[in-house]
């Protein structure tokens, strides 16, 4: 499941590609429909966490595959994998979501409300998230993805 080597370009395109793409979309359902934020700053939000997002989805990526084999330690079960994408997906984005939202202006209470929101909701979301990552690797061919069924 892991790729050839650290620095598989097909790896980060991918990874950059699936964060891009599932950032954006749930990103502004959560600003507009949860937080309260008006349409127009979730707009700005969602546009400047695509060059973030382009920046941090490679390094998320490292760091969530780290997280996915200290959990397979424990058991190699799809509710360990399933825990292990959570955990990595909250411990990583919640400061970067944060910072995005702290920059456009959000207030501190609408902060506190997305990013406790996101928090809570990413106990799917990043179950989902990992599995539209493992998807996109798929389909970028990254090795040790695409030779699976």
């Amino acid at each position: 499941m892991k790729s050839r080597g650290p620095f598989c370009i097909r790896n980060a395109a991918a990874d950059t590609f699936a964060m891009v793409v599932f950032c954006f979309i749930s990103g502004m359902i959560i600003e507009i429909f949860v937080s309260g934020m008006s349409f127009e700053q979730s707009l700005a939000s969602r546009t400047l966490s695509i060059p973030v997002n382009i920046a941090i989805a490679w390094p998320y990526g490292l760091f969530r595959d780290f997280v996915l084999r200290q959990g397979a330690r424990v058991s190699h079960s799809s509710v360990m994998k399933n825990m292990s994408d959570l955990v990595a997906y909250v411990l990583f984005q919640s400061p970067v979501y944060a910072a995005i939202l702290f920059t456009v202006g959000a207030s501190t209470d609408q902060i506190i409300t997305a990013v406790t929101s996101n928090a809570v909701v990413s106990c799917g979301m990043g179950v989902l998230y990992g599995y539209f990552l493992d998807m996109c690797r798929k389909w970028f061919r990254v090795p040790g993805y695409y030779q699976q069924a």
